[in-house]
């Protein structure tokens, strides 16, 4: 429907009589689009319902055929107008996609499965080329779900890789994916045979950009996000160098920020997401590019259940001013991956991508012939200055954690980051006992809290931001522990956090 945050807050101040302040409020207070519109239309006095089916169905028609914000507003405010308070509530959850009821994917399938009496397998296997479980219950009903195969310009779910500690983990996992016999028997099925000999496997640098499909027909190219999105506007200058190949084809790959061969900070290629209109200037002060890593389908032909050798070869004969090509180096052991490790590391990337060349595409299914090892970079022990309220399954304890290190010279605590992953159920809970006894102020659902609690973060790259008073931001921060061993006196202190940030940036400056 293309409703961003700002129409939809625009509409409920309007139908609740809020101001944008206020909102906020009731927004930081519930962390939830559909419970703030709850409230919001409870402080005026609104119809007891009048919406049917056939009015939201129309409500949706106009608000997908409406062009930008200014023409999707008066259909959006007139439902909304006309909802009562739960109406509405569910209305906005089901426009945002966000109805947090529990019901996961996978038991929906096992739902239309029984329903209509297929197998399980051709559901999963239907939905995955699919990328939408509605559709793929309408050919279930229909009995068509064996019919479904790869198009352009319907993304798949990627493929996944399974991660793994440690170089020797890795290793380790390669070996029990070969004895145990399910490399030989997915290449029997595909006519092929495995060497008996110790495997070698397909190493490839792991970006920190993101993941991309790009479809292309004739003209048409589209770019695709890892949520199946079309994301071909932020990135023009890609689509308009595909269109001037002469085959038409579906390849798998990750937009990264690069400049010239040095790959550049995510939060530099987050600069360029969401942006809803191009910019003259954008590609030279954001320069990305489309690092292509395999191919799905070639002029009509799937070849998903094709070696990814086979899809490699294919995919190197395209012309490679459209895109880069992910470089492959082969590894037949733990010390191999190792030291590729280290090097992807110095070059700026966040690990290995670990592929047995033999493998076929099997999209959003994790398995052992993809691999990944993405160690944390180091860690930081900080102090927890600010505890909010989680979302979903955690919206009733404080699970996330703004957290500081200490400025030497002023004594201060500069903000650093925040985590929510890494702690039990059963630690959440004693911290959200802690933090309500020790609230210094609260503001919605977030409470600055005592400064006393030590916790070990992990963290992939930490860089110059200025989204924290510290001046630095963490990549993929998450908790390691909480150290009880420690006091705020000992947490670390901004100028090593500094020395971390630049140690890494002249490593990766020494390899380019």
């Amino acid at each position: 429907m293309q409703l961003g945050w700002a129409l939809i807050r625009d509409v409920l101040c309007a139908a609740g009589d809020l101001t944008e302040s206020e909102f906020g409020q009731v927004y930081l207070k519930h962390s939830d689009l559909g419970e703030t519109t709850f409230e919001a239309l409870q402080r005026q006095a609104h119809a007891g319902g009048v919406l049917t089916l056939e009015s939201v169905d129309a409500l949706f028609r106009n608000l997908l055929a409406a062009k930008g914000p200014r023409n999707k507003q008066p259909f959006l405010a007139s439902a909304i107008g006309q909802c009562s308070p739960l109406e509405g509530k569910f209305l906005v959850k089901i426009l945002t996609g966000d109805l947090r009821i529990g019901l996961k994917e996978g038991l929906v399938e096992d739902a239309i499965a029984q329903a209509f009496s297929v197998s399980l397998d051709q559901v999963k296997t239907a939905n995955l080329l699919l990328g939408h479980v509605g559709e793929t219950a309408s050919l279930a009903r229909a009995g068509q779900l064996t019919a479904v195969t790869l198009i352009p310009f319907r993304p798949i779910k990627y493929m996944l890789a399974s991660p793994e500690p440690t170089a020797a983990d890795i290793w380790q996992r390669v070996l029990e994916w070969h004895d145990g016999g399910k490399a030989r028997a997915e290449s029997a099925s595909l006519g092929l045979k495995v060497a008996t000999t110790a495997p070698t496997v397909w190493i490839e640098d792991k970006y920190d950009g993101i993941r991309a499909q790009m479809h292309k027909v004739g003209d048409v190219v589209s770019i695709y996000s890892r949520d199946l999105k079309d994301i071909t506007h932020t990135f023009q200058e890609m689509a308009d160098a595909a269109r001037k190949l002469p085959e038409d084809f579906i390849i798998d790959g990750e937009i990264v920020a690069m400049r010239g061969r040095q790959a550049l900070p995510y939060s530099e290629l987050q600069r360029r997401l969401g942006r809803k209109e191009g910019d003259l200037f954008l590609n030279e002060q954001i320069p990305a590019q489309f690092v292509a890593f395999d191919l799905l389908w070639l002029t009509g032909e799937s070849f998903m259940n094709h070696p990814l050798r086979t899809r490699r070869q294919l995919l190197e004969k395209l012309s490679p001013d459209a895109f880069r090509l992910a470089q492959i180096t082969p590894a037949a052991s733990g010390e191999d991956i190792e030291a590729a490790f280290v090097a992807a590391r110095a070059r700026g990337n966040e690990g290995l991508m670990i592929k047995d060349p033999q493998s076929f595409y099997t999209p959003g299914r994790r398995g052992l012939a993809w691999l990944k090892l993405k160690k944390a970079f180091a860690t930081l022990d900080c102090v927890v200055v600010g505890a909010e309220y989680g979302h979903g399954k955690r919206k009733d304890v404080l699970s996330d954690y703004t957290f500081a290190v200490r400025d030497e010279p002023s004594g201060e605590l500069k903000v650093i980051g925040k985590a929510y992953t890494g702690l039990t159920d059963a630690e959440i809970a004693r911290l959200t006992q802690h933090f309500l006894k020790h609230t210094l102020h609260q503001t919605g659902r977030y409470h600055l809290v005592q400064p006393d609690t030590v916790l070990e973060i992990a963290f992939d790259l930490l860089q110059a931001s200025t989204r924290h008073s510290s001046g630095l931001a963490m990549r993929f921060p998450r908790i390691v522990r909480i150290r009880e061993d420690k006091t705020p006196a000992e947490i670390d202190t901004l100028a090593t956090a500094w020395r971390i940030a630049r140690s890494a940036q002249e490593a990766s400056l020494e390899q380019v």
